[in-house]
């Protein structure tokens, strides 16, 4: 999960920071989401799959093909049980930015404030919105959103991490060809994850962070 010689007093005040904001209660003007990136091989049988006939299974050829790689921006409410993947071609700049702009005005758009979880990949900026939007429109989103980084080696602190993991055992683990297999998978799964409302009961907390670490804290002073 972590080690401690990466542990400083950056990485402490973050992550004291990101607990203290998973304690809160929930709250549906100012949602907490937890956004991060993942990706999906995409791959292709090379000989046709010999479909599933009484008493034998179906049967899929060892060899495959790939035949590129699928970018997903994934979002996770744990209060609402709610999770969107938005499956892209890259993870530009200008693609994080239309994320944010899609949580403001498709997702969330009676809230106050939207408050993003998420890591210090160099994409993850508010200029990033300035390069997609005009300098009216980019303020705009960004007086909705509120960014709160992760540590720098910290993924295990963001929470959308573990339904990631979740996806890729539920609807990932098999070869998927195209963009268009994929989204439609992705939008089966998430429509089903949600209307379960599935959700993290996240335990660790300040308090817990303070006794774990002791010995990173007690090497700060």
């Amino acid at each position: 999960m972590w080690c401690v010689a990466t542990i400083d007093a950056e990485y402490i005040a973050r992550m004291e920071h990101v607990l203290e904001l998973y304690a809160e209660p929930a709250d549906e003007l100012n949602p907490i989401i937890n956004f991060d990136e993942a990706m999906k091989q995409l791959i292709d049988d090379t000989r046709p799959v010999q479909p599933m006939k009484k008493g034998q299974v179906k049967r899929l050829d060892y060899e495959y093909k790939r035949v590129g790689v699928a970018n997903l921006f994934v979002f996770f409410d744990r209060h609402r049980g709610w999770r969107h993947v938005k499956a892209t071609q890259r993870k530009t700049k200008v693609d994080f930015a239309h994320c944010m702009k899609d949580l403001v005005d498709e997702h969330y758009p009676h809230a106050n404030k939207v408050r993003v979880v998420l890591d210090n990949l160099s994409t993850h900026t508010e200029g990033a919105l300035y390069k997609a939007f005009s300098p009216q429109e980019a303020r705009r989103i960004l007086n909705k959103i509120e960014f709160h980084y992760t540590p720098k080696h910290a993924s295990w602190l963001n929470m959308v991490e573990i339904e990631i993991g979740n996806m890729n055992k539920q609807c990932l683990d098999r070869r998927i060809a195209s963009m268009e297999e994929l989204k439609k998978e992705l939008t089966a799964w998430e429509w089903r994850r949600n209307k379960e409302g599935a959700s993290i009961n996240w335990m660790f907390n300040v308090d817990s962070a303070r006794e774990k670490l002791e010995r990173a804290y007690g090497a700060l002073n």
